[in-house]
């Protein structure tokens, strides 16, 4: 397992929280995700023969989040 912890700008509710978790956490191979408001972070937990950053950070975009 790796992890990767990723900045994140526009995240500021619960909603967001929800948003990010949930797509990130669909994804084959990403054991945990965990999104922390008060620092703009989404600590992520995954298995890279299954998942790639890439994809990670692509599903943060697609809920509409900016990854630095």
């Amino acid at each position: 397992m790796e992890n990767a912890t990723l900045n994140v700008q526009g995240m500021s509710c619960n909603h967001c929280v929800k948003a990010v978790e949930g797509g990130v956490g669909e994804l084959n191979g990403v054991t945990s995700v965990k999104v922390n408001l008060n620092e703009g972070t989404v600590a992520v937990e995954y298995n890279p023969e299954k998942v790639n950053l890439a994809a990670i950070k692509e599903a943060i975009d697609d809920q509409g989040y900016e990854v630095e």
